[in-house]
């Protein structure tokens, strides 16, 4: 493979929002890991499945954040990197039909008893990330946006302490 397609432009990278959650980093990672209920939660991912093992997909429906049709539409990217209760991460490849390869990373960070921040990235790569960014990265830093205060929602509401 073409090592100039793992290549990381610092200013091709969207990062989110951090935000602090009151509720343990084991709350946050059962909600992250639970993608059959996304839709319950997540504005933007509104379908997920996976099996979460070492390289296998992640299949999505993501919502649009361009205003045009459809609404929604599907994307497919690959686990490549899980540290229980703290990382997962998955990426889309380089393919000749669609050279536009990517890294979603998201993390749970513990900040003491029963709190903890998230927030997540989204590398693009190669050659051809700076133009994704400057075509995407101000939707999808919305879109993670959404997702990171939405978590903080739904785990807050989930959370009970004793």
């Amino acid at each position: 493979m073409d090592k100039s397609l793992n290549y990381i432009d610092p200013d091709a990278i969207v990062v989110s929002k951090t935000v602090q959650i009151s509720a343990p980093p084991s709350l946050v990672w059962k909600i992250l890991l639970d993608m059959k209920n996304y839709n319950k939660w997540n504005p933007f991912c509104v379908e997920c499945e996976s099996t979460l093992e070492m390289g296998a997909a992640v299949n999505m429906k993501l919502k649009s954040y361009v205003n045009c049709e459809p609404s929604h539409f599907n994307n497919t990217e690959y686990i490549c990197e899980i540290i229980p209760e703290e990382k997962i991460s998955w990426q889309l490849p380089h393919y000749e039909a669609w050279p536009y390869p990517a890294r979603r990373d998201q993390f749970i960070q513990k900040l003491g008893t029963n709190k903890s921040s998230y927030y997540s990235t989204d590398q693009f790569l190669g050659p051809n990330g700076i133009h994704v960014m400057r075509f995407a990265g101000p939707w999808v830093k919305q879109a993670f946006d959404d997702t990171a205060d939405a978590l903080k929602v739904y785990a807050e509401n989930l959370y009970k302490p004793n």
